[in-house]
């Protein structure tokens, strides 16, 4: 698997911002997942790249 630093923001409360950080995340094989500090995102469908965590929907 694949890793990358990337920027992350978590958007789950305001929509608009959110806190920030800088951060490494590991990609799965089809690059349609990523994991960052044990928690599991995926991607969501548009124009950006967005990604909702698996467990909680945020």
């Amino acid at each position: 698997m694949k890793s990358r630093i990337m920027y992350i923001e978590d958007k789950s409360e305001n929509g608009l911002s959110g806190s920030a950080r800088i951060g490494r995340v590991t990609f799965s094989k089809t690059r349609r997942s990523v994991s960052y500090r044990g928690r599991k995102f995926k991607r969501t469908t548009g124009y950006l790249t967005n990604f909702i965590a698996v467990d909680t929907g945020d």
